[in-house]
């Protein structure tokens, strides 16, 4: 039986602050176990990507009591911060780094980039959950496209959502933080607050404290409090519940690598609004942006250029006062819910970067340590 250290952010479990890249890492992590790999997994606290001192200590421990050629796939939120602590160890373990969104692309993180860089370079593979995101990091740190792999999230199958009127149960799900912008969608709402809906902005509110506060007093600022509800963190059947019970979800991101409540939304038949950022074209399978003279097309969902509040709460009207527009936005949704693809194919062509990276750290122990570009031989 082949082994797998897997070390991710320690609230990977914590219900309070439920995020796309925690379900996704324990998501592949069941998905290795049923495959028959014995995955040792070490939840790391700290506030990463910035931890504090504690934190880097514990994550330089995990990594220096790895045996040498142990394979190790490190979340890159843990990872990419911290290159002091990660690229000393890559040269002896089979490391595989897993980037849900470039630490650079996140509001407030750009300073982290060129450590991001010296990460991935150290690294042996790495993993991105979209083909954006692969992309991204080629462009962004000059990485040999073929050492880039993805393996995007699956989506678990779920029953047809009931919704509510067929128009107004809207639905924003995501830590409410500056990058996912609900700040924006309360504007947005505010400016179409003549017509009838109702809105709920699910997902963690420790995150950004500041920014949940700033969002709050939008609400009660434009009049919204009995329109606009803030439910926090949902999982499992409430969160199931919440979606079926919306009509639309409108996703206002700043920055989206891949949008793994888009294919949530879409296994239920939901059609999605969406601000045209990162991998959420791909994702939704609509590239067309709206614009004044279009229609609200042919796809499962809507995109509006990205931070642009106008062009969000234009949509918003379009879909509210257009009910054929609506139906033809659900047929295509629910005829999206038979090609989505499940976690077994994520775990299928994750296997396949981590045999390699074995394989690839095998020839490395016959040839010699390996070495970074630029330092002594």
């Amino acid at each position: 039986m082949r082994t797998v250290h897997v070390v991710v952010p320690g609230d990977v479990d914590d219900p309070a602050v439920p995020s796309g890249g925690n379900a996704y890492d324990r998501s592949v992590c069941r998905g290795l176990a049923d495959a028959g790999w014995a995955v040792e997994l070490t939840p790391v606290l700290g506030a990463w990507p910035r931890p504090g001192a504690g934190a880097r200590a514990a994550l330089a421990a995990t990594l220096a009591g790895r045996p040498d050629g142990a394979l190790v796939l490190l979340d890159g939120l843990v990872a990419c911060g911290v290159p002091d602590v990660v690229v000393p160890q890559a040269a002896r373990l089979a490391l595989v780094v897993l980037v849900h969104l470039p630490l650079g692309d996140e509001a407030g993180a750009a300073d982290l980039t060129v450590g991001e860089g010296a990460v991935l370079h150290a690294a042996g593979a790495v993993v991105a959950t979209s083909p954006w995101t692969a992309r991204r990091l080629v462009e962004v740190h000059g990485l040999a496209a073929d050492r880039v792999h993805v393996a995007a999230p699956g989506v678990d199958p779920a029953p047809p959502a009931r919704g509510t009127d067929g128009a107004g149960g809207l639905l924003c799900v995501g830590s409410i933080t500056p990058t996912k912008g609900q700040d924006l969608l309360v504007d947005a709402l505010a400016a179409v607050g003549d017509l009838p809906w109702t809105c709920r902005l699910v997902g963690p509110v420790r995150r950004d404290p500041a920014h949940v506060a700033r969002v709050r007093a939008a609400i009660t600022a434009h009049g919204l409090g009995d329109r606009v509800r803030v439910t926090g963190p949902l999982t499992g059947a409430p969160l199931a519940a919440a979606f079926d019970a919306a009509d639309l979800l409108v996703l206002p991101s700043r920055a989206e690598a891949y949008g793994m409540v888009v294919t949530e939304a879409l296994a239920r038949g939901v059609p999605v609004l969406a601000a045209a950022v990162g991998g959420v074209p791909e994702t939704l399978g609509v590239t067309e942006i709206l614009d004044d003279s279009a229609t609200l097309g042919d796809g499962p969902g809507i995109l509006v250029p990205p931070a642009d509040v106008d062009a969000l709460a234009a949509a918003l009207r379009r879909w509210l006062r257009h009910p054929e527009q609506r139906e033809q936005l659900r047929r295509a949704a629910g005829a999206r819910r038979c090609t989505l693809d499940g976690w077994e194919v994520t775990t299928r062509c994750l296997v396949t970067v981590l045999n390699s990276t074995v394989l690839n750290s095998t020839r490395l122990d016959r040839t010699g340590p390996a070495r970074l570009p630029g330092t002594p031989g």
